[in-house]
């Protein structure tokens, strides 16, 4: 009795991880996105945020950043393991700058009711914080395909904004619904993100000039918790 009790047990893991697996290799229902086929705006809520703030080469530090997210985020009390929430990244630093000088800002979303940070172990360069990122009107696209072919659809999303009469009002930012931090990387022509930009309406003072840049300004501001613009 107890073998049998033991091979059910064991089948049933077996089968759940499958699942699970088969689930993440195949990635999300983009069906709920078909209206991000073309640039959008649309309304955010605020969004409370577990945060890793890393400088260097994407290519080898996020890794480490979507451990350390994926390491806190399972160790807070009151979340979703299943389905796991898509990881984000703000880029507050002009792409032109050599990638070791990039900043990565790295975020999982949390509940509202998260706190605090889970205890850790410190990692030199990398800073961990739990802050709420700001939104409101944004601009999105989305993108299916490798990151480094990238930058015609961010340009179109860009200046789909402007032409809109709108201003950014933040760093470039990219949701992973199929990509880092997923247990299978798969094909990168398949990954899926969505671009997007937090966006104000221009405005323009007495002399016509425009006071807001369209360019986005990449400064922070010094609110508590905060660690991104």
């Amino acid at each position: 009795m107890i073998k049998k009790l033991l091979l059910v047990f064991v089948v049933a893991v077996v089968a759940g991880v499958s699942v699970m697996g088969y689930y993440l290799w195949k990635g999300p229902d983009l069906s709920s996105y078909g209206h991000l086929v073309e640039p959008a705006i649309s309304t955010m809520p605020p969004q409370r945020m577990i945060v890793v703030e890393v400088r260097g080469d994407p290519d080898h530090v996020a890794s480490e950043a979507y451990e350390m997210l994926y390491d806190l985020y399972y160790s807070v009390g009151g979340v979703d393991y299943w389905p796991l929430p898509a990881p984000r990244a703000r880029w507050p630093i002009s792409p032109d700058l050599p990638r070791a000088e990039w900043v990565g800002i790295y975020g999982i979303p949390v509940p509202d009711s998260v706190a605090e940070l889970p205890e850790y172990v410190h990692i030199p360069g990398m800073t961990v914080s739990l802050t709420t990122w700001d939104y409101g009107e944004v601009a999105e696209l989305l993108y299916i395909g490798p990151y480094e072919e990238e930058t015609p659809s961010i340009e179109r999303l860009r200046n789909f904004a402007a032409e809109k009469g709108y201003a950014f009002a933040g760093p470039h930012e990219e949701e992973y619904l199929k990509g880092p931090g997923m247990i299978f990387r798969g094909n990168p022509e398949e990954y899926v993100t969505i671009l997007r930009y937090v966006i104000k309406p221009m405005t323009e003072p007495p002399d016509g000039g425009t006071t807001s840049d369209p360019a986005g300004s990449t400064e922070s501001e010094g609110s508590e918790g905060t660690v991104v613009p």
